[in-house]
């Protein structure tokens, strides 16, 4: 993974925890419990897909992470 894509990764997943935090705080009351729980649940599912995704961008950043380069030339491989 280029440092480029990990540093995307890690934004988006910053962007996307602000974002659906920044929603949950903005609903508006009045509305039917159904609502609620169907808007926690989107919330709390995009919250830890922001979290996996910017874990992998943070271990794409890291020094000695697997890269494009390293696998070329391993056994099995096509190239």
């Amino acid at each position: 993974m280029s440092r480029k894509i990990a540093g995307f990764l890690m934004a988006l997943g910053a962007f996307m925890v602000f974002e659906w935090v920044n929603l949950g705080f903005n609903l508006q009351d009045g509305h039917e419990t159904s609502f609620y729980v169907v808007h926690g649940i989107l919330i709390a599912v995009n919250i830890v897909l922001a979290i996996v995704l910017a874990v992998i961008g943070w271990r794409g950043l890291r020094p000695g992470s697997l890269s494009d380069h390293s696998l070329r030339g391993r056994k099995g491989d096509a190239g």
